[in-house]
């Protein structure tokens, strides 16, 4: 078994303590590859923000799981040097799986240095999923391994992820289930969906915030976590469409909205969409204005660029989580200075 404290990474335990008390979400962002990867973790180092890389099991599969490790943990690496020239501070990185759907794929991931998991039993029973949450609770805590659940359900496609509605999560259950459970975070669905196609142009997208605010009143400090929360970016999809794509007309949700959630108990945002459309405008922009292009690095290179500084804006603007890096990491070097007086 790898442990991830010594792939240098660190689990979400204080990471959300910090972002519940100071009113801020950690950016949760998924990577696929090499690219991906550098900008999450080069624009979160720019601006100095805590950081969750997220990896799918279709991106586990996609990438390899041996490689994608390895990459995780170079990524870890690459930013200690960074900020060693910079003259920058080093940054918190958890690494998550997103969307867990079986306690032998959070087993896995654990086993191989994953800090945190997702094991998503929303699609079962609520009896059934309350025992597979708690089954891998059980197990991650052995291991000092977060893990987050999910009650409610969300609309939209994201790799094996897929629901034609939404169920939006009962507040009357959240205490039960957090009890019952020991989960360290609560995946809930308010209207946040999954993938690129979430409203209709012209439609007025609104997340129950109503819905958010009585769970938070039930149970006080708890770190709740969204979903499908890319605003799918219009120009983009202009971009995309004007260069030989075709994206479907469709907005997403909006970053005021998610800025007052970040404000309450939400303290991590998953964005996935948005890094996509954002890469895929650059590569299609590239190849409309130079179609004699064929190198990879003179394409790939820009996406990772755009995605850096949408990155960026994203921790600055939205999520709140620009600058809070150096608090998270005095509370984590005061909690690994005690294990070392403890073990002493």
């Amino acid at each position: 078994m790898i442990h991830y404290r010594s792939l240098g990474f660190v689990n979400t335990r204080v990471m959300f303590s910090v972002a519940v008390r100071a009113g801020f979400a950690v950016p949760a962002y998924n990577f696929n590859n090499m690219e991906q990867l550098q900008a999450i973790v080069l624009s979160c180092l720019e601006t100095q923000s805590p950081v969750i890389i997220q990896v799918s099991k279709g991106a586990r599969d996609y990438a390899d799981r041996t490689l994608l490790g390895h990459m995780a943990h170079g990524a870890v690496e690459m930013i200690k040097r960074e900020a060693a020239e910079k003259g920058l501070g080093e940054i918190p990185i958890a690494l998550h799986l997103d969307h867990g759907d079986s306690y032998d794929l959070c087993v896995s991931c654990i086993e191989s240095g994953f800090s945190s998991v997702m094991i998503d039993g929303s699609h079962h029973a609520y009896e059934e999923n309350a025992a597979l949450t708690r089954r891998v609770v059980d197990f991650a805590h052995l291991h000092d391994v977060t893990v987050e659940g999910e009650l409610g359900v969300l609309a939209g496609v994201e790799d094996e992820v897929a629901a034609e509605s939404h169920t939006y999560t009962r507040p009357e259950e959240v205490e039960d289930f957090v009890s019952r459970t020991g989960v360290d975070s609560l995946a809930i669905s308010i209207g946040t969906s999954h993938g690129a196609y979430k409203f209709k142009v012209g439609q007025s997208p609104r997340i129950r915030l109503d819905i958010l605010h009585e769970i938070e009143r039930r149970i006080p400090g708890f770190p709740i976590v969204l979903h499908g929360s890319s605003s799918i970016p219009q120009d983009a999809v202009e971009t995309i469409n004007r260069c030989g794509g075709s994206i479907k007309d469709s907005v997403g949700i909006p970053e005021e909205q998610l800025r007052e959630a970040a404000r309450s108990a939400v303290c991590k945002i998953n964005i996935d969409s948005d890094g996509r459309l954002v890469m895929t405008a650059k590569i299609r922009e590239i190849f409309a204005r130079k179609p004699e292009e064929f190198d990879p690095r003179k394409y790939l290179g820009p996406a990772r660029e755009a995605l850096r500084d949408m990155y960026a804006r994203k921790n600055r603007e939205v999520l709140g989580s620009a600058g809070r890096a150096p608090e998270i990491m005095t509370a984590l070097v005061g909690i690994q200075y005690n294990r070392e007086v403890k073990n002493e």
